[in-house]
């Protein structure tokens, strides 16, 4: 049996070594090594797309892979790709981190230097493991993408330009066409959510950050279940206590949510945090929400530019969304793409705050009408995004149609009327 081997490793030198020794092991097939995080989660996403049998049996992860620490690589390709086998490469043989790498789901761990009998020894071990879980999960299964759905994150190029009600209104249009939805207000210490909703919940993320490992009943006691049937994971009525929430809490909280849903939308803010960067690294979609004016089109270059010299997310993989969008504006999408690098969405919010303003100053932006043009353009929006089912995503840009199946009488009231004409 052919084993395929990808190493995940940061260093040349040491890339070099962990390949020619790969190389030499029996019937062991290496692939070219992987240099990031990033870059082994992107890889493995894309493989896991065409079909479980394109995924590599063994992923090497080398303990100075960058920029997530290795052991929280480990576990999030544990449960992202659970038909890998991982072995963690680490100078530290103590008993300590051999645990810890155990806990985060590797299948074996090499020390350094490199030994061939103890890197065949794990690597087999690890791919036998691989092919086993492989043969349970059966040979038709179409994509392990690990656990759970879509996560799409909704950032702001700065303070005030839409994000939370964007974020709002692409979870209620998942919501509509079926899916299981759970929204993260991720802006640790100014959001919304809870206001726009009108949701009291004493309940927050901040409660997870000291959980070394968040089962199913500890999340579902952090989780508010809303009238809409989202659930709702809130930020903290106190914002000094979002510095308890760190890049390792927002892995495992992300982690654990898309385990138990089909889309995780979370919004992030304008503010850049550990936990934050590391929403939007994991995200299959980064949408940074801009205002067609300059000094919002200057943070999302800026914001744009930080992300890339971080390694959160590059250019071309951000998506951008232009709010508050009027034809007579000097700034338009074609302008703001060139600005910024990033692929901007199809659909442009129309600039109707006067739509918006009765339900958010009642706390009930759910409850915003069916015929609402801002409305209509997120959820043709979440369409796009392919938040809704295939059944609804035919009829994304057209919100009334999902709305009437959810009991909308407003959006009823408006396909009467266009058919009478």
């Amino acid at each position: 049996m052919t084993t395929r081997i990808l190493p995940a490793v940061g260093d040349p030198d040491a890339a070099r070594s962990v390949t020619t020794l790969i190389g030499q092991l029996p019937d062991a097939e290496p692939a070219p090594p992987v240099t990031d995080s990033t870059q082994l989660v992107d890889t493995l996403a894309r493989l896991a797309s065409v079909s479980l049998d394109e995924l590599p049996e063994v992923v090497l992860v080398h303990e100075r892979i960058g920029p997530v620490p290795a052991l929280e690589l480990v576990r999030e390709v544990a449960l992202r790709f659970p038909a890998v086998g991982v072995v963690l490469i680490t100078a530290d043989a103590s008993p300590v981190l051999f645990s810890a790498a155990m806990d985060s789901g590797a299948r074996g761990l090499v020390t350094l230097p490199l030994g061939y009998e103890e890197l065949a020894s794990r690597v087999q071990a690890a791919a036998q493991w691989s092919v086993g879980v492989r043969r349970h999960l059966g040979a038709g299964a179409e994509q392990v993408n690990g656990p759970g759905g879509t996560v799409v994150t909704v950032s702001g190029a700065k303070g005030g330009v839409g994000t939370t009600v964007t974020a709002v209104h692409l979870a209620l249009a998942a919501r509509a066409s079926g899916r299981t939805v759970a929204l993260v207000d991720m802006d640790l210490q100014s959001g919304d959510i809870a206001s726009y909703l009108d949701v009291q919940f004493r309940r927050s993320v901040a409660d997870l950050a000291s959980i070394a490992d968040i089962s199913p009943r500890v999340l579902q006691d952090a989780v508010y279940v809303h009238e809409t049937g989202l659930s709702l994971l809130l930020a903290p009525a106190e914002g000094e206590r979002g510095e308890e929430v760190t890049d390792r809490t927002a892995r495992q909280v992300v982690s654990a949510l898309r385990g138990r849903h089909e889309v995780v939308v979370v919004d992030c803010g304008s503010r850049l945090d550990s936990a934050n960067a590391a929403t939007i690294e994991m995200a299959d979609t980064a949408l940074l929400v801009v205002t067609p004016d300059v000094v919002a089109v200057r943070a999302a270059k800026r914001t744009v530019r930080m992300w890339e010299r971080l390694q959160v997310r590059k250019a071309e993989e951000t998506v951008t969304l232009v709010n508050r969008h009027h034809r007579s504006t000097e700034i338009q999408p074609p302008l703001v793409q060139k600005i910024t690098g990033t692929r901007v969405a199809g659909v442009s919010v129309p600039a109707h705050f006067k739509e918006l303003q009765a339900v958010v100053d009642a706390g009930r932006l759910h409850e915003l009408d069916a015929k609402s043009t801002v409305k209509q353009a997120l959820w043709a929006l979440a369409g796009e995004l392919g938040l809704v089912q295939a059944p609804a995503a035919a009829t994304a840009g057209q919100p009334g149609k999902q709305l009437a199946r959810a009991g909308d009488r407003g959006s009823l009231g408006l396909r009467r009327r266009s058919g009478g004409r």
